[in-house]
């Protein structure tokens, strides 16, 4: 990302720190007091939301306690893949702005916001076998981040119909930045409040735009945090790491996400190197423990990983680019194998590292039995290899509760299967999908559907191998193109592409 002129004017120049900060003490006041409408305030524990923080904090403790009758609420989204050290200090964060707001009785209220356990990043790339994130596949960014703040914001304007979204933003991040704050500040309608193009009913108010990167700093450091955490602890974790940045709320995918900031998920792929975790291991001894979560980052971030995915997409389709199938999903054995990578990872550190880091879950029980039901359920994976694997990797048995044994195969089973279909590994996905839909549609009742189920897993699955799915997809890509040509031309008739006889609409309707 481009970034803004780093010798940006300061806001304080003209009138100085202690001016424009009580200004804005006093224009906060002025819009709380101005309505009823409920308050949401992004905090990602960096440098700018929590300067704004504190000016939100400073300018109610200025208000008379019966006048302090709006709630604003304080939304942190953990992405749970977040670099630890920053996710232990955002949570503490939140428990002591919890207990500093009760005793101050401020009604400031903080919330920890994760993703639903579908949309986490293991459930997707190891459950599912979505590839690491890439800029023209970035499926991360909305799942972890934008819905469940957009959730959470949505459902504070059902209750009480509009929200105000106060955010750390300034237009010193990036020339990008500043260009969006500059758009929609002709878009106001009312003196410092944006409509939000994204969410209905919510305005965005940014107290900090102005602000340089120096100014925040110095804000920060001659200004105590009120709610008893200590900023220079947080300049300590900057120093820690190289360039400037923070991972901020994000409500929309304009918003600069974790991967065009410093501080983001230790997983993100889509920056070059995760610099910030390199700085702090180099930096701190003490933070060497993270040495697995940055080479399993890496190795996720393979430049060629056609080795590791099918030549299938999702739905069990090929498609072309250039003549090539395009690369689908992770295999199973590739899916297996970052999840032996992470509990491996997982229980290294458990084992190695700092007393605070003994019980650290890079991927929860819940994330592994929603993997285990994907495998099992949606892929027909019937071996049920989770356990296993967990068991391996953890030295421990698996603590999650037991599958329907009318789901499961067992080992020996599939070993016979393999055997059957001569460790032909397509052929044994097939057989082994048929046996698991035959069986599901046995206990039924009514076995409606079975023949079409059947018939779509062996659309899917019938190749010899990825150069017959490719000259396959290429012979259907031909026919339509040739019927498209045909309808374009002036002969009223369409002939059969393969017989030279006229075709009927059911059968160009088959071919396309």
């Amino acid at each position: 990302m481009q970034r803004a002129d780093s010798k940006r004017s300061s806001a304080f120049e003209t009138t100085g720190m202690k001016q424009v900060v009580a200004s804005l003490v006093e224009e906060i006041q002025e819009l709380y007091l101005a309505d009823r409408v409920p308050w949401v305030v992004g905090y990602s524990g960096g440098k700018d939301s929590t300067a704004c923080l504190q000016l939100i904090w400073m300018a109610l403790a200025g208000l008379p306690a019966e006048k302090r009758t709006k709630t604003v609420h304080v939304i942190s989204t953990d992405t749970l893949v977040e670099n630890p050290v920053v996710a232990a200090w955002v949570t503490q964060s939140l428990e002591t702005m919890k207990k500093g707001a009760t005793s101050a009785g401020m009604p400031i209220e903080p919330h920890r916001l994760t993703p639903e356990v579908a949309d986490t990043f293991w459930v997707n790339l190891i459950g599912k076998g979505y590839p690491a994130p890439r800029p023209k596949f970035r499926w991360c960014t909305y799942r972890l981040k934008i819905r469940p703040s957009n959730a959470f914001i949505s459902n504070v304007v059902r209750k009480s119909g509009e929200v105000i979204l106060v955010l750390g933003t300034r237009k010193a991040e990036s020339a990008a930045r500043a260009r969006a704050m500059e758009r929609h500040e002709r878009r106001r309608v009312r003196d410092r409040l944006s409509p939000n193009a994204n969410l209905p009913n919510s305005l965005i108010y940014s107290p900090i735009e102005d602000w340089s990167n120096d100014d925040v700093w110095m804000f920060l450091m001659q200004y105590s945090n009120p709610w008893g955490y200590k900023n220079k602890e947080l300049l300590t974790m900057y120093q820690g790491a190289s360039a400037d940045g923070e991972c901020p709320l994000v409500v929309d995918d304009t918003t600069p996400s974790c991967g065009d900031s410093r501080f983001g998920c230790w997983v993100c792929t889509l920056v070059e190197k995760d610099k910030s975790m390199q700085a702090m291991i180099q930096n701190d001894e003490e933070k060497e423990w993270m040495l697995p979560l940055l080479k399993l980052r890496d190795e996720l971030d393979t430049t060629d990983d056609k080795h590791l995915r099918d030549f299938r997409r999702m739905n069990g389709l090929v498609q072309l680019h250039n003549g090539k199938p395009v690369p689908g999903p992770y295999t199973q054995s590739a899916r297996e194998n970052w999840l032996h990578r992470v509990l491996k990872a997982q229980r290294w550190v458990r084992d190695n590292g700092p007393e605070h880091v003994r019980n650290i879950e890079l991927i929860s029980l819940a994330e592994l039995q929603e993997i285990r039901r994907i495998w099992v359920v949606e892929k027909h994976e019937i071996e049920d290899n989770l356990p296993r694997i967990y068991a391996q990797a953890m030295g421990e048995p698996y603590p999650g509760p037991a599958l329907d044994d009318n789901l499961i195969f067992s080992a020996e089973d599939m070993d016979l299967l393999r055997e059957v279909c001569g460790q032909d590994r397509l052929r044994f996905e097939l057989a082994r999908e048929l046996i698991d839909i035959e069986r599901r549609h046995r206990s039924m009742s009514r076995r409606s559907g079975l023949f079409d189920a059947l018939e779509g897993s062996i659309k899917k699955r019938f190749f010899t191998d990825a150069d017959d799915a490719t000259r396959y997809a290429t012979a259907r890509q031909e026919a339509r193109e040739k019927i498209a040509e045909m309808r374009q031309s002036d002969d009223p008739k369409q002939l059969d592409l393969l017989s030279g006889e006229p075709s009927t609409a059911a059968e160009d309707q088959a071919v396309s």
